[in-house]
């Protein structure tokens, strides 16, 4: 991509794990990278890697789950790197507990960060979309839509992220827009490590006995993730709408 050319991509959760590699990604995909976490502090090591390879990025606080915050951010990005037109919804939290176990906070708090944040980082990004008459929006969905014991909130979050992406790519592709999902299965990051100790295991042996289960047998890295959401926003990827594609290193039932 030419520098004339180079477009503004926002990653949220992107300061560390799968968000962190897709920022820098994307960097290298020629695109200017606003990385967007909870903690702008803990957005440094991000930026400074696309940075040091000679990119552009700009980090952000930002709280997905409060309109004010996230349309805050909006118009900083749109004023300090120019109108994103390529939003990548990554943010996420766990929660994990059984169904008789799990509070309505913990169902509340997970729900707000993946789906409402995704609902209002993509409504506020839109617009600038539909004025340049190109968009791509990457949702990040989960292997746990299909169900996972002790995830209710969490599965629900992300089946109700594939819904979400369908209908975006119905409603905005008219406009050049295109919508997308990216269905991770088990990818070794903070979160899969938490999960780990949850169960009482080592990350290592947990690691282990999830690549048996696995096709391809090994488990995913963040960068696995990464490639295919660079494709999906990519100028490639025009007439690719409305679509999940599981990253889970085999077929899943």
């Amino acid at each position: 991509m030419s520098s004339t050319d180079q477009r503004v991509a926002v990653v949220t959760g992107a300061a560390r794990g799968i968000g962190a590699a897709t920022a820098v990604r994307l960097a290298e995909e020629g695109h200017a990278v606003a990385v967007i976490d909870l903690d702008e502090s803990a957005c440094k090591d991000t930026v400074e890697k696309i940075t040091a390879a000679g990119g552009k990025a700009l980090a952000v606080g930002c709280d997905v789950a409060d309109e004010a915050q996230v349309e805050a951010a909006v118009a900083r990005i749109a004023e300090e790197l120019g109108a994103p037109v390529i939003l990548v919804n990554n943010a996420g939290v766990l929660r994990d507990n059984l169904l008789f176990k799990m509070s309505a906070s913990d169902w509340d708090t997970v729900l707000n960060v993946h789906l409402r944040g995704a609902f209002l980082m993509a409504k506020a990004c839109q617009k600038h979309m539909v004025d340049a008459k190109f968009g791509r929006i990457v949702n990040l969905s989960s292997s746990s839509a299909l169900g996972n014991r002790g995830q209710a909130n969490y599965s629900a979050a992300k089946a109700g992220m594939q819904g979400f992406t369908k209908t975006l790519a119905i409603e905005l592709g008219k406009f050049g827009i295109t919508a997308n999902a990216v269905a991770p299965g088990f990818i070794a990051t903070d979160m899969t490590a938490a999960t780990a100790e949850r169960v009482g295991m080592g990350f290592e042996d947990f690691k282990a006995a999830a690549a048996t289960q696995i096709p391809v047998q090994r488990v995913g890295v963040p960068e696995d993730v990464a490639n295919a959401i660079a494709f999906f926003a990519s100028e490639a990827a025009g007439f690719v709408s409305g679509q999940v594609l599981y990253v889970a290193g085999g077929p899943l039932d």
